[in-house]
């Protein structure tokens, strides 16, 4: 089973990201239940604008677009600007409103038995704001959002240290982070093993 991480941090490789940062503690208890981990950094590629799986030359969005049908979980991690996602979170998900109009070999939408989640950082408070445009988003492509499949980290509103600066509220933000990719494993291996129903259209 795979699990793909999409940071959409603004700052590019090689450039600490405190997104990053935080999300490895969610992939690292992913790899130590034996599932295998990809991280890919949204602002280092050439996503072009635009709603179609491929966006014609110079498009890097049909490689990203591979690795989401490769896995079996899918984790957006993005910082908070100005109480909202990153601008390359958004483009991320509109890149993936493509995957609405593909189905698999059974006729049932590619993002259906996949599940997802998030991980917020920032400085300032709009994290639970964050968690729900994106999980709004990543539900209706087809993805099953598991409980508590989200974690964050801040210290309230206001400029403040960054995640990789300070230790206050880490404690709390891996513990989430821990049981989110327990429940993420948990349901995709469900979903691994159920028994889809489509509905005839018409």
């Amino acid at each position: 089973m795979k699990a793909l991480f999409i940071n959409c941090t603004l700052k590019p490789s090689p450039e600490a990201s405190n997104t990053e940062a935080l999300a490895r503690v969610v992939s690292d208890a992913l790899a130590e239940d034996d599932i295998e981990v990809e991280f890919v950094r949204a602002v280092d590629l050439n996503l072009l604008p635009g709603v179609k799986t491929d966006q014609g030359p110079g498009d890097d969005w049909p490689e990203v677009h591979r690795k989401i049908l490769e896995a079996a979980i899918l984790v957006i991690a993005s910082p908070t600007w100005l109480g909202r996602p990153s601008s390359v979170a958004q483009r991320v998900l509109e890149r993936m409103d493509a995957l609405l109009g593909e189905t698999d070999d059974d006729g049932r939408p590619v993002a259906y038995g996949r599940v997802a989640g998030v991980v917020v950082t920032g400085n300032e408070d709009g994290a639970h704001h964050v968690i729900s445009e994106i999980c709004g988003g990543l539900a209706d492509l087809g993805f099953t959002i598991p409980g508590q499949s989200w974690t964050y980290w801040h210290l309230g509103p206001g400029a403040g240290p960054d995640y990789l600066d300070e230790q206050r509220g880490r404690d709390w933000s891996h513990r989430t982070g821990r049981q989110m990719a327990a429940n993420l494993a948990a349901a995709a291996r469900a979903l691994e093993n159920a028994k889809w129903v489509m509905e005839p259209k018409g």
